[in-house]
């Protein structure tokens, strides 16, 4: 019987995802998949604790809120793929040596497609000395409509995820002023899926992250252009040097993990921003919402990349 994966929402980031179905990676290690996305990024846990689907891929964020909102949770992380904020400010003039406590005077448009990116950027700001409560943001709209607004100049600085970024360069039209990768370690995307499934179908899903480790392997070797091309029909409204250029960009960041180990340092950088943006408290802690095992047992075995 096949797994039923579900990504969260179509986004570049995940690139190491669509390199793995793209190339047949699970196929390959003799697991069958069938892919699925979420109507809704919030239903994405849900969908996942009333059997809809068996594994998603996203963030810890979505597992974090599940413990914290619904009863008998026992979801669990078991492959990172993603170890890095891959969310960029964009500001309309050059800001070469910009720092956090230059948005006390600009105004800010936030991401309102998902709440990860401000969560991560007022913790920041927090940890920078700045209260985020102060800043003049504007909310509610889209990344895309953020970025028709600086455009117009209405805005001064917007937080957007790839390809906006390259969007932007591309057309001159505003310069990258933070690349919240920088700030380390921060756990954004792992395979997660209900503790009675990892027990009952173990075979099957260290085959995943056999899967996963080869293609990671894959992604660290390749060049943005071949990881572009690999995914390009996931992504047929991007040009084909748009999507080299956010590939090339997020490779460089160093966003995607080399091996799906989660590691604690960048779940708990997570869980601080979620807990001091008030959104989940205490948060899940590591020991209950990750289980490495899978991913330890397959990295002793030093599997090759992919072909």
């Amino acid at each position: 019987m096949a797994i039923t994966l579900q990504e969260t929402l179509r986004a570049v980031f995940y690139a190491p995802f669509y390199v793995a179905l793209a190339r047949d990676a699970f196929a390959a290690e003799g697991v069958e998949i069938k892919f699925v996305s979420s109507p809704r990024p919030q239903d994405s846990a849900l969908r996942l604790m009333d059997g809809t689907v068996d594994v998603c891929w996203g963030g810890p964020m979505r597992v974090m809120a599940t413990y914290q909102s619904v009863p008998g949770c026992d979801i669990v992380c078991f492959a990172e793929v993603v170890t890095r904020d891959p969310f960029l400010l964009m500001g309309r003039e050059p800001r070469a040596d910009f720092k956090l406590a230059d948005l006390k005077t600009a105004t800010l448009a936030t991401v309102s497609e998902v709440p990860t990116p401000w969560l991560c950027l007022q913790h920041d700001l927090r940890l920078a000395g700045v209260d985020p409560s102060t800043l003049k943001r504007v909310t509610g709209r889209t990344m895309a409509e953020n970025m028709a607004a600086l455009k117009r100049g209405e805005v001064d600085v917007i937080q957007v995820f790839e390809p906006f970024p390259s969007l932007l360069l591309a057309d001159k039209a505003a310069h990258v002023w933070y690349e919240a990768a920088r700030r380390g370690p921060t756990s954004y995307t792992t395979f997660y899926a209900r503790r009675h499934l990892l027990s009952e179908r173990r075979d099957e899903v260290m085959r995943m992250v056999r899967a996963i480790q080869r293609t990671e392997k894959w992604v660290k070797s390749a060049s943005g252009q071949a990881i572009a091309t690999a995914i390009a029909r996931y992504f047929t409204d991007v040009p084909p040097t748009i999507l080299e250029a956010a590939c090339t960009r997020y490779k460089g960041l160093g966003i995607w993990n080399d091996t799906p180990l989660l590691p604690r340092q960048g779940y708990d950088r997570l869980r601080d921003g979620l807990v001091s943006g008030g959104f989940v408290s205490p948060g899940a802690p590591f020991e209950t919402a990750v289980d490495n095992s899978f991913a330890e047992a397959v990295i002793d075995e030093n599997l090759p990349p992919l072909a």
